[in-house]
């Protein structure tokens, strides 16, 4: 008899989200390897763990490849930010004062910020500029099917397929540029390529910078090609769990001018704005603004 492909659905540990928070938390832009079935099952995958999520009748469970299934229970919390309280978090946010805030919060009670791999975090938003979710996904699909190492063959909603992990910084570096370009990337696969070959030349420099204080950790990534502002406060955001990062992107952007009257300001100065208003823990009221604006923007203009 053939080994089952996937253990047995296990409930996930104190998180009850509901299933808008659940997909705007997995699959609304802070990570690009996950994908959703008809039936209402997300799979997603970093570094080499593959892992189903879905959500029944209020309780989101889990499930894997057997042979994985030892890691994955021990790196699924930490990814899904289960070491940290964010109930507590989200209170101290300034929204008892704050209207459009509050108004946010309620819209999404439970939303997490996730802690993903520093250094695929980093390639992720390397694709991401001027792109959206679905062609950023696309682009980091074809670099795990060229580039990256297999994982082993996977059966569930998605039917048998072998998986491969994304490329490593140090197998980036030995693909050609060229070659780069035909994983959909564009002049991306001109940042990635530099970047992947300074990485190499320099093995401790992403552990140095996870582990460095915001400011310091901004300012490096910034010296690589390709990153700016936003994506190093992403990368540090989402990668390196640093609360004080304010991304601005075109939503941040169309919340602060619609909701807080800051219309005609840099980039620069609403991210200013952000930590000063929202406090240190900036970055998880921005998903909450981000989440709020993609959702109902459209249909609700002016301040609160």
């Amino acid at each position: 008899m053939n080994a089952p492909a996937w253990s047995a659905w296990q409930p996930l540990a104190q998180w009850t989200p509901s299933p808008a928070v659940l997909a705007e938390t997995i699959d609304g832009g802070q990570a690009f390897r996950w994908s959703r079935a008809e039936a209402g099952i997300y799979t997603g995958q970093w570094l080499d763990n593959v892992v189903e999520l879905r959500w029944r009748d209020g309780v989101v469970s889990w499930r894997s490849p057997p042979a994985q299934h030892a890691r994955a229970a021990q790196s699924l919390p930490r990814y899904l930010g289960g070491d940290t309280d964010w109930t507590q978090l989200t209170d101290a946010l300034p929204w008892r004062s704050d209207a459009h805030l509050a108004r946010c919060l309620a819209a999404f009670p439970g939303l997490r910020l996730l802690r993903q791999p520093f250094g695929e975090t980093l390639l992720g938003f390397l694709c991401s500029a001027t792109k959206q979710i679905p062609q950023i996904k696309h682009m980091l699909a074809l670099l795990a099917e060229r580039h990256g190492a297999p994982i082993s063959p996977t059966c569930g909603s998605e039917g048998a397929r072998r998986r491969h992990s994304l490329p490593t910084w140090a197998a980036l570096a030995c693909v050609p540029e060229a070659e780069l370009r035909h994983c959909a990337l564009g002049f991306r696969a001109r940042y990635i390529s530099e970047t992947a070959r300074f990485l190499a030349a320099h093995p401790t420099w992403l552990d140095e910078t996870e582990a460095a204080p915001y400011a310091l950790a901004k300012t490096r990534l910034i010296s690589l090609p390709g990153v700016g502002e936003k994506v190093a406060d992403c990368v540090l955001l989402f990668g390196a769990g640093k609360l004080e990062a304010f991304p601005v992107d075109t939503w941040i952007l169309k919340a602060l001018a619609r909701r807080y009257g800051l219309d005609g300001w840099t980039p620069a100065q609403l991210a200013q704005f952000g930590r000063a208003h929202f406090g240190p823990h900036a970055g998880l009221a921005q998903q909450y603004l981000f989440s709020w604006e993609r959702q109902y923007g459209r249909t609700i203009s002016g301040a609160a």
